[in-house]
């Protein structure tokens, strides 16, 4: 498996300069590929160990074996990042910081980036889904290790108008933020998210500010439903 400079950097949680001078200065062991930088895993991960760096998170995070999508684990992502209510406007940006610095099993350089990242311009996606509600997440997915979501709900006592109004034209007051642990469970959390709020209780819940536990109780429940069965005859 080879790594980009990008990849690299964040799952050691620096600055890409500071590979590229481990490259000239420390022996990181690197190839060029049509004017690409890349990094071989095993010898990336051979070369930090020798000097004490380490990735609890990321591409250089001890392999595991793949888990099934059916532990897709929102639930106990938002008992991590919580349920908050009554949050001004005006406040938004600064609770996403502290449910960032809440990020289980990322070191401080990759809060710091990921937190530097919600400020950048165009850093954050707001996507209104309609309803008066969105899902906001970092524009560019990040690759930090299984295990390292978060997901957080904020109710809103006034319109957000950063995020817009929704394909309906309801401004938006209710915020369903994530950071998933790669970039693929980044689509497949969203995708989850997206379903989960037109299936079963889980909008209504969202939509009334229900208590705590009915909304965890909603989505243990939307995260255990089994797909539908495939019509075989229908699909031959």
């Amino acid at each position: 498996m080879y790594l980009t400079l990008i990849q690299l950097a964040e799952s050691l949680g620096v600055e890409t300069r500071v590979v590229e001078g481990w490259i000239r200065n420390e022996g990181l062991p690197s190839l060029t590929d049509r004017g690409r930088l890349l990094f071989d895993r095993a010898e990336v991960v051979t070369w930090a160990a020798s000097r004490g760096l380490v990735s609890r998170a990321g591409f250089l995070a001890p392999e595991q074996p793949q888990l099934m999508l059916a532990k897709r684990r929102l639930e106990p992502m938002l008992r991590a990042g919580g349920i908050w209510r009554d949050v001004a406007a005006s406040g938004v940006l600064g609770l996403l910081e502290t449910i960032v610095a809440k990020l289980p099993g990322a070191s401080p350089p990759v809060l710091q980036l990921l937190i530097q990242r919600l400020h950048v311009p165009n850093g954050i996606s707001w996507a209104p889904v309609g309803d008066g509600m969105a899902l906001p997440h970092l524009r560019a997915p990040v690759a930090l290790g299984r295990g390292a979501g978060i997901f957080a709900l904020l109710f809103l006592r006034e319109e957000f108008v950063l995020a817009g109004a929704g394909p309906d034209g309801v401004p938006v007051t209710r915020l369903l933020f994530f950071i998933a642990p790669s970039p693929r469970a980044h689509l497949e959390f969203l995708g989850l998210l997206s379903t989960a709020l037109v299936r079963g209780n889980l909008r209504k819940l969202v939509l009334d500010c229900a208590p705590d536990d009915a909304i965890l109780s909603a989505l243990a429940e939307v995260e255990t439903e089994k797909p539908p069965a495939i019509d075989k005859e229908r699909n031959r």
